[in-house]
């Protein structure tokens, strides 16, 4: 410790109405040692809170620590003459609710537990969900907003809010939130001579808004010092009385017996630290998730060739009939997001869909960029926007021509993504499996929407990502082949050395012929080589096998991706194709 602990000037200079995070309710005690005995240290801190309308301000003001800090319980109240005082009201005086709790109390006294509780308005309001000690909003990326802290026996010590959030819920309800909190820092030393706080003195000082003191007393003046006691008893009770009755008390059938004495021997000084203060947290007049209000940090957007922008207040407007362009990498950034998915609606058009429950409908124009409709962005929320925005590039290579169909001319093209084409003929040979030879092709069930979430076009940026996509694609088909189910249909007595795809290939080799069955496996193997070239990269061997998926090297890496995973699909839809499809 050092005399700086002591005198805590670094913290009274804080605020928490300039913090990030603001307690709204808080007892937490951190000691060491034994409070009588030289070497004890202590740092306590103590905050209680209640929120009042505008109307109270002037009353409220000339509350302090006594009245709505920690010595403060929240408890719901029933009157006699039938009236009622909810938990969540504040009462100055009886029956007189000027203010508002967004922490209650619930003490367990059965198990031994303190509990404290958000106000549940502040929850709903806030759309939040509660995952292990915090409160977070999915809308916004799962951001924590209220975080709750235990001490080891399991009893709140703190719950705290993160400022943005609360300033957005006391507009909503145009409260402000007083605050008063407590801190005191103790150290037990030999003697205030020779100790680092030599030089300090009892004082009481304002400071930083607040009220500070420091005191120093001996821990003889503290625990020493004489005592009394007396000890009254019955004596009109007979213990083998099977019943017994005590009559009214008095002289006769009481006793009784005193003692004192003098308990001496602390030896120290004990040096206290003590701060107090109230504060304001006053809202700025804006709530923006909650009311809805605008918000006023909104992107401005490239719309012309030119560079030209439009803010985004602007765009929210049907009327305006713009499109933006962005680079595909935002794609990637937004499913990096928990709750954020990527669907598909043509081959060429998809949508991603967010946790604030906006679906931003997309297309991809010939330069690869993602185009959308200006108002679909501006609908978003404003941090998701921010996103778009990173990503927002000037109009070139057109409005996406099938997004142009759908949103323009209102006709749905039929063309369908490679993505969605793949996991068809997925589904449609394993099917065909079970009904015709009663097996399960492959070893375990995967979720469609999930899965694809790692296998698109969007995730080939480069060579090393497009090997990446490779392993992908082997890991949902060829990795879940089911090598001791397939081994039962196959009449090949070297059957038992094979792998997944080496077994696959053989039992349609069986049906067509090795020539033909090479062919339509070229794309699996050329992929599961580009597997094994991810991981040891040689670049004739990634060559061939780029060369025997298919791989056009001319292409966007973003095309390339598509391309793997188009001629994946093909393969596994002509596998199906000539084992199961009826001859006409």
């Amino acid at each position: 410790m050092n005399q700086d602990w002591i005198t805590q000037k670094k913290e009274t200079r804080r605020t928490f109405s300039r913090s990030t995070w603001v307690p709204l309710r808080a007892i937490r005690n951190e000691s060491h040692g034994n409070i009588q005995k030289v070497g004890y240290v202590n740092e306590f801190f103590g905050c209680g809170s209640v929120a009042f309308l505008p109307e109270y301000r002037e009353i409220a003001e000339q509350l302090s620590w006594q009245d709505i800090g920690i010595c403060l319980s929240t408890n719901p109240y029933a009157y006699e003459d039938g009236y009622y005082s909810p938990i969540d009201q504040y009462q100055y005086n009886d029956k007189q609710p000027i203010g508002l709790h967004l922490i209650f109390e619930q003490n367990q006294p059965v198990i031994g537990r303190r509990l404290w509780i958000l106000n549940p308005d502040i929850i709903v309001a806030l759309h939040l969900i509660k995952e292990g000690t915090n409160w977070v909003r999915p809308e916004e990326n799962f951001v924590i907003v209220a975080r709750e802290v235990f001490d080891e026996k399991g009893n709140h010590c703190l719950i705290e809010i993160k400022r943005e959030f609360l300033l957005d819920y006391l507009a909503a309800r145009n409260l402000s939130l007083r605050l008063s909190y407590y801190r005191q820092r103790v150290e037990n030393v030999v003697s205030l001579e020779g100790s680092i706080y030599s030089n300090l003195s009892n004082k009481e000082e304002q400071r930083d808004g607040g009220r500070f003191q420091i005191l120093i007393r001996r821990l003889e003046d503290i625990y020493g010092g004489s005592w009394a006691s007396l000890r009254v008893w019955r004596t009109d009770i007979d213990e083998d009385d099977d019943n017994p009755i005590m009559e009214p008390e008095n002289d006769d059938n009481t006793d009784s017996e005193s003692s004192e004495g003098y308990r001496h021997g602390f030896e120290g000084t004990r040096v206290e630290g003590e701060f107090w203060r109230d504060e304001w947290i006053d809202h700025q007049g804006q709530s923006m998730r909650i009311r809805g209000d605008e918000d006023n940090s909104l992107p401005q957007f490239i719309v012309e060739t030119d560079g030209t922008r439009i803010s985004s207040s602007e765009l929210k407007n049907e009327d305006i009939g713009r499109w933006l362009w962005f680079h595909s990498s935002v794609i990637n950034e937004l499913l990096g997001f928990r709750g954020f998915s990527l669907g598909w609606y043509t081959a060429e058009t998809g949508y991603i869909k967010s946790t604030s429950g906006y679906t931003t409908h997309f297309g991809i124009n010939s330069m690869d960029l993602i185009t959308v409709y200006a108002y679909d962005i501006a609908c978003l929320n404003v941090w998701e926007q921010h996103i778009w925005f990173a990503h927002n590039v000037v109009p070139e290579g057109k409005v996406s021509f099938e997004l142009l169909a759908s949103q323009v001319k209102s006709q749905q093209v039929s063309t369908k993504a490679a993505e969605v084409l793949l996991f068809k003929c997925m589904r449609i040979i394993e099917e065909s499996f079970k009904h015709e030879y009663n097996i399960a092709l492959f070893t375990h069930d995967i979720d469609d929407t999930s899965t694809m979430q790692n296998i698109s076009r969007f995730v080939s940026k480069d060579l090393k990502s497009l090997l990446r996509l490779a392993k992908e694609l082997v890991r949902v088909f060829s990795d879940r082949l089911n090598v001791r189910e397939l081994r039962k249909i196959s009449v090949n007595p070297e059957k038992e050395k094979l792998g997944s795809n080496k077994l696959l290939q053989d039992i349609l080799t069986e049906k067509t012929g090795s020539d033909k069955a090479r062919l339509v496996f070229a794309a699996i193997v050329g992929t599961y080589d580009m597997r094994i070239g991810d991981a040891h990269p040689t670049s004739s061997k990634i060559e061939d096998a780029l060369k025997l998926a298919g791989i056009d090297w001319n292409k966007s890496f973003q095309r390339q991706g598509e391309q793997l995973i188009s001629n994946f699909g093909q393969s596994i839809w002509y596998i199906w194709k000539l084992l199961f499809e009826p001859k006409k």
